[in-house]
This record gives structure tokens, C-alpha cells and sequence, in this order.
């Protein structure tokens, strides 16, 4: 219970953080009263329009993120499977770069286009992995995820190189992950298009616990493999497709958040998948409140922070696991 709560206290204080933080720092007591809608107008515009919004869909992208990682760590049963393996990331990456390069960038183009690229990605892999018509080869499936991804970045190439400069610069900031678009029309749809999916892991977690011991054990202790691995396949996909198409390519989180959960929580999911969405979620506020304010009035790209912040703690975790 202790985790627990240390755990929720966490996740409030990143979302603290979000709302304090920026290029002008805002007191905790200016941020409460703007958020009663009390005091400066301007400062109630900057809590609640701007930076509650950041947070808030940060918050929600993070622990998706994670949640898919720690969902395709248990379907490819590969401990470095994270939400970008399957080709969803060159997919949307190719929808939004050419979103962006033929002037659809309002504030629905790169989204939209980012989404449909993923779409068509999952499409692809999906069916590069079903070997003989029926089976889901996780093995094939990675395979599939690479060669659609190199495919995709491939084209991107291609398309950057005969785009004019900024548009080839708006292309790079968006592939590394922002959230300076986030509005709370983008929190609505990304809540609306993941509840679904976060909701059908959730209810696989005791399934995903007997993929973990192979699919032949699981088979054998009453587990509906095939479907399993569609559902979990499908599910995971469309979350990490919605989570591109508001944010950009977010590294790191996916990969990196449920191996530190497995620490604290160990293997069962009924644990592991929410410990995970709170995690994510304070991780990539935080990750996106340094970003605001490192280099302001610069703003880094978010996903620039979290390989920053991703890859020593990684390197931490694998130490672990050899000692």
C-alpha cells in the first residue's frame, strides 16, 4: 500500500510541476487560484488553457505509452519490445512528414495524416505476421515491424529531401515529440480513442500473465492464444497510433517504464499495467515540464529529454539484471 501511495503522491507532484513550471514560473498558490479561475487573467489564460492542457495530455500519452510497452513485452515475450518496434512509428512519422512538407499542417492535418500512416503500418505488419492464414507469428511480427519501418523512413528521406527548409525543420521537431499543440480538444479525442484499448489490456492482464510462461503453458492453463495475441496485437497498436498522432514520437517510455515497474511490482499485470500508466505519466510531464524550461524561451523537443533521461536509467536496469 505504501508503493501505492508514493506512487500517486509522484504522479501529482510531476502534474504540480507541469502547471509551475515554464518559461515564467508561476507559484504553486497563482496556479491553484487560476485553476478556480480566480486572479490575473493572464495568469489564469497560461494555467488553464496552456500549461494544464500539456499536462494533462502528457500525463495521459506517458502512461499509454507505457501501458503498450508493457503489453508487447508480454505478446513478443523480448524485453527491449517497445510501443515504436512494430512499425507503427515509421508509418506515422511518413503520414505526418508528408502532412507537413505539402502544407497540410493546421491544426487537425499532421495528426490525422500521422494517424491514417500508422493505420496503414499496423495494417501491413499484421499482415506480414499472420503465417499460413491464421497463425500470429510474434517472431514474424518483429521482423515485419523493422522492414515497414525502414520502408517508411525510407520515404521520409526522400520527401524531406526535396521539401523546402522549414518545412523539413517542422518535420524534425514534430518526429521527436512535442506537445505545444495540446488543446483540450486533443485531450478529449486521445481520451476517447484509448480508453478502449487501455481498458481491453487491463482486462487481458491474468491472460497476458500466462503469455509470459510461453505460448504452448499457456495454452495448456486455459488461455485462447491466437485470440489473445490479436486482441493484445490490435489493442496496443491503435493506442500507440493515437498517443503519434497527438504528441510526435516519443521514445523511451514504452521500453524503459514497465522493466522499472517489474522492480517494485514484479510480473503480475493486474499490478504491473496500472503502476505503469502512473509511472509513464509522471515521467513524461516531467520530461515535458524540463523541455518547456531547460533552454526557454527555446522549447526542446520532448522526446530529445526523454532519451536524455531514458538511456542512463535503462543502462541502471540492466546492470541490475546481471548482478
Amino acid at each position: 500500500m505504501s508503493r501505492w501511495i508514493g506512487l500517486g503522491a509522484l504522479a501529482l507532484f510531476s502534474m504540480a510541476l507541469g502547471l509551475v513550471l515554464g518559461p515564467t514560473t508561476i507559484g504553486i498558490a497563482d496556479v491553484w487560484a487560476a485553476l478556480l479561475g480566480r486572479g490575473d487573467e493572464t495568469t489564469v489564460a497560461i494555467v488553464r488553457d496552456l500549461r494544464a492542457t500539456r499536462t494533462v495530455l502528457a500525463f495521459l500519452v506517458g502512461g499509454g505509452l507505457a501501458v503498450t510497452g508493457a503489453a508487447l513485452q508480454a505478446l513478443v515475450r523480448n524485453p527491449l519490445a517497445d510501443p515504436y518496434l512494430l512499425g507503427l512509428s515509421g508509418g506515422a512519422g511518413l503520414g505526418a512528414v508528408g502532412a507537413i512538407s505539402f502544407g497540410l499542417s493546421g491544426v487537425w492535418g499532421v495528426p490525422l495524416a500521422a494517424l491514417g500512416g500508422a493505420l496503414i503500418a499496423i495494417a501491413l505488419v499484421y499482415r506480414l505476421a499472420v503465417v499460413s492464414g491464421s497463425v500470429l507469428d510474434p517472431r514474424v511480427l518483429l521482423l515485419g515491424g523493422v522492414v515497414v519501418g525502414s520502408f517508411a523512413a525510407s520515404l521520409m528521406g526522400a520527401i524531406m529531401a526535396v521539401a523546402p527548409a522549414p518545412e523539413i525543420r517542422n518535420a524534425l521537431l514534430w518526429l521527436l515529440g512535442s506537445f505545444s499543440g495540446a488543446s483540450w480538444t486533443r485531450v478529449w479525442v486521445f481520451t476517447a480513442y484509448a480508453a478502449i484499448p487501455l481498458g481491453i489490456i487491463w482486462v487481458q492482464a491474468r491472460p497476458l500473465d500466462l503469455l509470459t510462461l510461453g505460448e504452448e503453458p499457456a495454452l495448456v492453463l486455459g488461455a485462447d492464444v491466437e485470440r489473445l495475441k490479436r486482441t493484445l496485437y490490435f489493442s496496443a497498436s491503435l493506442l500507440t497510433a493515437v498517443a503519434v498522432a497527438v504528441s510526435g514520437i516519443i521514445g523511451f517510455v514504452g521500453l524503459v517504464i514497465p522493466h522499472a515497474v517489474r522492480i517494485l511490482w514484479g510480473h503480475t499485470h493486474a499490478a504491473l499495467l496500472p503502476a505503469a500508466f502512473l509511472l509513464g505519466g509522471s515521467l513524461l510531464v516531467a520530461a515535458d515540464a524540463l523541455a518547456r524550461t531547460l533552454f526557454a524561451p527555446v522549447e526542446l523537443p520532448v522526446g530529445v529529454v526523454t532519451a536524455l533521461i531514458g538511456v542512463p536509467v535503462f543502462i541502471i536496469l540492466v546492470r541490475r539484471w546481471q548482478t
